[in-house]
């Protein structure tokens, strides 16, 4: 597995996945008619989390994206 995600990438990624996983799981999007933006927020904010966690983000590598210094 190749590194392609720097720290304040991995910060942003990670704040990110944190406040889409509170907003979906903390009532916020209950009001919508439709469950589908709570499923895309908790999709999206486990998404987040787990290319933060291991600092590799598939879409990067297909780019040729390296946002850290290794």
């Amino acid at each position: 597995m190749i590194v392609n995600v720097g720290t304040v990438d991995r910060i942003i990624r990670a704040l990110i996945g944190v406040v889409l996983l509170a907003v979906a799981f903390g009532g916020a999007l209950d009001a919508m008619t439709t469950p589908y933006p709570k499923y895309a927020a908790i999709a999206i904010g486990l998404v987040m989390l787990a290319t933060a966690t291991m600092r590799m983000c598939p879409i990067y590598r297909i780019f040729g994206i390296r946002t850290c210094r290794i």
